[in-house]
């Protein structure tokens, strides 16, 4: 029972150092290697080519790759291995199953270390720096993962010569699209980790956000890290954790109220001295229409009538709205009526939107039967929303017991004034008979 015991605990003990070997796995992965074209001059851009790479991927020097071999149409100049102490490029996102159809993207391209004249930059080259370190082999990646929310871009070095890279800078984010509802906070994932062993680790940082729409881009944030100073932006409401920012290298941006003009393009940029990496976000705000039904409650209708039923949505983010009406009878059974007559969009203040829809309800031509429930109903990437209100027939052939009883109701209210105005002139009558007996005699 005791050797049981033991060989029970032994397996357990394999199995979860084994699925956490696993789990902690690094990839290899294969790359666009994107350069331009040499030979190109006279100040116009150069055409690029594209190769094939391979990346191996571990933690440390110490790790083996030998049986990550790379496919057999990839050059073998275009073999790197990657050091990445920090183990940013590990991330199970990046693993992709084996036979798996759908891979990781990614793309390296040469990189070129150079100041920044920035002005929240600039004071990380101030000091001189020795030039050797920078004559080096520099690449720059980029990366995205198979949940597609996870981009992360890289800075790696090697000798001249050579193809072991070591990460120097990493730049991550686990929010590469985001959705928020219109006045709730959002915040938008970025981190970066620095090769502590690098010269250029030992000068500071800075940080940067700028956002872009159609063309049009702002500074939201940008923050010396050497100087612990913020530069001057216009944008109200866009915080970060300086103290995340300096112990964990957390930059995340937060808006404390998500607002329409918020929706677009939003780049978070860390610099060392003389490099850059940044990742790019999509943050999109969403936020489902208001409806509302005129008139409400509905007048009561008769075999013939055309009543006209308005509904109005209003609030919503982005535009795209698909506005339809339908139908409940009586019996329970829905059907659409179509998408009656469409308004064009209008934009308020806040830059939500607001549209109208209009159906002429003709009881001649649809059988309605005695009435039932008319329904609004919007079709928004925020999410469906509808508005309903009841429709009531009188005075079609086979009256319900309520039209019955509502009719009899009626006539007992004539007969009744019918009685009223009969006794009071038969009354006034036979005064006047009575006086005139009184003068004759």
């Amino acid at each position: 029972m005791t050797n049981f015991s033991t060989i029970y605990k032994l397996s357990v003990v394999a199995i979860t150092f084994f699925i956490q070997a696993c789990s902690s796995s690094c990839p290899a992965l294969e790359c666009w290697f994107v350069q331009e074209k040499a030979g190109r001059g006279g100040g116009l851009t150069g055409a690029t080519t594209q190769e094939k790479s391979w990346l191996n991927i571990r933690r440390d020097t110490q790790s083996s790759a030998e049986s990550l071999k790379a496919p057999s149409d990839i050059n073998p100049d275009r073999v790197y291995f990657i050091t990445d102490p920090a183990a940013t490029l590990c991330n199970q996102a990046l693993n992709a199953p084996r036979g798996s159809v759908k891979k990781p993207q990614c793309e390296v391209n040469p990189f070129l270390p150079q100041p920044s004249d920035l002005r929240w930059v600039a004071t990380l080259t101030e000091s001189a720096l020795s030039p050797i370190y920078l004559q080096a082999e520099w690449f720059s990646a980029s990366f995205q993962g198979l949940d597609e929310q996870l981009g992360i871009s890289t800075i790696t070095r090697a000798p001249t010569g050579t193809k072991e890279h070591d990460v120097i800078l990493s730049v991550t984010s686990k929010t590469m699209s985001a959705k928020s509802r219109l006045g709730a906070p959002v915040t938008l994932d970025c981190s970066f980790w620095a090769d502590p062993s690098s010269p250029l680790s030992q000068s500071g940082f800075a940080v940067e956000w700028r956002y872009q729409f159609r063309g049009n881009g702002r500074l939201i944030l940008a923050y010396d890290g050497k100087t612990d100073r913020l530069a001057d932006t216009q944008e109200e409401g866009a915080t970060m954790d300086f103290k995340g920012l300096h112990e964990r290298g957390n930059a995340s941006l937060t808006l404390q109220e998500a607002k329409v003009h918020h929706s677009g393009t939003y780049i978070c940029t860390v610099y060392l001295p003389y490099l850059l990496a940044q990742v790019v976000m999509e943050l999109e705000i969403v936020e489902p229409p208001s409806l509302s039904i005129h008139p409400s409650p509905l007048p009561l209708a008769v075999p013939g009538q055309t009543l006209t039923i308005q509904c109005e949505a209003s609030g919503f983010a982005p535009l795209p709205l698909e506005l339809s009406w339908e139908f409940k009878g009586s019996d329970g059974k829905s059907r659409s009526l179509g998408t009656g007559s469409v308004s064009g969009h209008r934009q308020a203040w806040d830059g939500t939107y607001s549209q109208n829809a209009r159906l002429e309800l003709d009881t001649s031509k649809l059988d309605l039967g005695r009435g039932g429930e008319v329904t609004c109903v919007a079709v928004h990437p925020g999410g469906t929303r509808r508005a309903s209100v009841t429709l009531n027939v009188i005075g079609f052939s086979g009256p319900s017991i309520e039209d019955s009883m509502a009719l009899v109701g009626v006539a007992l209210v004539l007969y009744g004034l019918i009685k009223f105005v009969s006794w009071t002139f038969t009354g006034s009558g036979s005064d006047e008979a009575d006086k005139q007996d009184k003068k004759d005699k």
